[in-house]
Parts: C-alpha cells; structure tokens; sequence
C-alpha cells in the first residue's frame, strides 16, 4: 500500500484527521484522501477538518470522483459504487508550519531568541 494514502471508512472522523495531521508533520508534502460509498461525506469532512482547524497553509490540490463497477454474485447486472480522492499537498517550507491553538493561529517555530 503506498503511504501516502488515507482510505476513510468505519472509525471516527477524527482518527483520519489525525492520520494525515500526522502524515505532514512526519514531514511528507502530500496525501491522498480516499473513500467509496457511504464514506464519501466523511471522506470530505476530514478534508475540510484538517484545512480548517488543524493545519491552515494545505492546499487542495484536485478532487477526483467517479464511479466503479463491482462484480456481486447476487446481483446479475452487478453494483455501482461512487468513489471520492482528495489530493491535498503542503508548501515547501521551513519545518515550523502556523498551527491552530485554540481561536488563535500561531507560527510553530521555536524561540531561539535567547
């Protein structure tokens, strides 16, 4: 599986945010945010999560949808299921990126003023 894939599906919203907040931090310029079905929704939500609360310089690069075809045995003419991709990406910066902290946004540099 390549790692800079998310694929979204039963867990909490928050724990696909958590993995493509950690995914950046572990200092990755991209991520793939993935989802079929039902997940679509959360799939978009967990985009727009980390965009507006957690890290606020990402770009959304392209959003991909479309629809597959799934083999069923039950089924004759098969199964239709809509898929979703998020590609968002961050600038290539200094490693201290602005940061939400509560209501305030800060730069997450240290302070080596001393």
């Amino acid at each position: 599986m390549d790692e800079k894939n998310i694929f979204i599906g039963k867990k909490p919203s928050m724990n696909y945010v958590l993995a493509v907040v950690t995914h950046f931090n572990s200092g990755h310029d991209s991520v793939s945010i993935k989802a079929r079905g039902r997940a679509i929704s959360k799939a978009v939500d967990v985009a727009e999560i980390v965009r507006g609360r957690f890290i606020m310089d990402v770009n959304l690069d392209d959003v991909r949808i479309g629809t597959e075809r799934i083999v069923d045995e039950d089924r004759r003419d098969g199964l239709n299921v809509s898929w979703i991709e998020i590609n968002m990406s961050r600038p290539v910066q200094d490693p201290a990126p602005k940061v939400r902290v509560g209501n305030d946004v800060i730069d997450g540099k240290p302070d080596h003023s001393e």
